[in-house]
């Protein structure tokens, strides 16, 4: 049995275990695998089957928390979401705040302890975040703050902030949560491959925003999103390349009319009036029409 001072060594191997077999949290990982993390010759598991909120026997305070994945279009028992601070909101486990698992989550928020969050992104494999503070509880409605590293500690959840301290906040989370889980969400609906071309290595893989999450309708969304290589994905955000509502590719007319190598001959100019070679399986998760149009409307617009 491990004692109760192993607790920041355990979360620091944890994470460093996390790091390595993550790609440094680029690549969701298999439930199988996060229950096989050992700790000084013993099996600690970082998630848990039945429970959102994971705290070892031999810990205090929770090591790990799950938001868990619900397929395009349904939704979670849970429903946590962002507040007007630009904070994480997590829900309590039901509605007893003394029950087992928040006060878990309670004990890492008064001794400030890092916490890892595994989000789901499809059936049995979770993109890990970490690492996450509790930065604050609201027992009115029954949830915990959660922050980033990099800005735990500048906010008080549901303080008034400046717009510009807002800003950076909204920021730093979506590129520290968001942006990962749209990643890992976007590239296994596609299985890996570029939607215009097929190329299949991931290294070479983004997950291209349809419309950008600056816009209204910008949400981090698998109907949001087409992986696309490195390639087609700078030549749709720069409207070189479009893709129509039903799916066809477009490449804009001087690109197609430029004579420039092989590259330019193969890479672009002969996709143009191709249809999108890889969709996920279910139509569900299909680019979204109304998304499409939107920026099809602004690649035809004069460069």
């Amino acid at each position: 049995m491990l004692s109760p001072e192993a607790d920041a060594p355990l979360r620091a191997a944890a994470m460093t275990w996390l790091t390595v077999r993550s790609n440094d949290g680029a690549d969701p990982l298999p439930r199988h695998e996060l229950e096989s993390f050992h700790f000084e010759g013993e099996r600690v598991p970082l998630i848990d089957r039945q429970r959102g909120i994971r705290k070892p026997a031999i810990l205090e305070a929770a090591l790990s928390i799950i938001t868990v994945y619900r397929a395009e279009g349904t939704t979670r028992p849970y429903e946590d979401g962002t507040g007007s601070d630009g904070l994480i909101r997590y829900k309590w486990r039901g509605l007893d705040p003394d029950h087992a698992e928040n006060r878990a989550l309670r004990v890492a928020m008064e001794r400030r302890l890092p916490l890892i969050w595994f989000v789901g992104v499809a059936p049995g494999w979770f993109q890990p975040v970490f690492p996450v503070y509790v930065a604050g509880e609201e027992p009115q409605l029954n949830q915990f703050a959660l922050a980033v590293d990099e800005v735990f500690g500048l906010v008080e959840p549901e303080t008034h902030l400046e717009a510009q301290l807002r800003r950076y906040v909204e920021r730093v989370t979506k590129q520290r949560l968001h942006q990962p889980v749209f990643r890992s969400t976007v590239l296994r609906a596609y299985t890996g491959r570029c939607a215009v071309c097929a190329l299949a290595h991931r290294d070479l893989l983004d997950a291209a925003h349809i419309v950008p999450d600056s816009h209204e309708r910008g949400e981090a969304s698998v109907r949001n999103g087409l992986a696309l290589c490195k390639l087609h994905h700078s030549a749709f955000d720069n409207r070189y390349l479009g893709v129509t509502p039903d799916l066809t590719v477009h490449i804009r007319q001087d690109i197609l009319e430029e004579q420039d190598g092989p590259t330019l001959l193969h890479g672009l100019q002969r996709r143009h009036g191709q249809k999108l070679m890889v969709l996920p399986g279910p139509r569900s998760q299909y680019p979204s029409k109304e998304l499409l149009e939107i920026t099809y409307r602004r690649f035809l617009e004069p460069a």
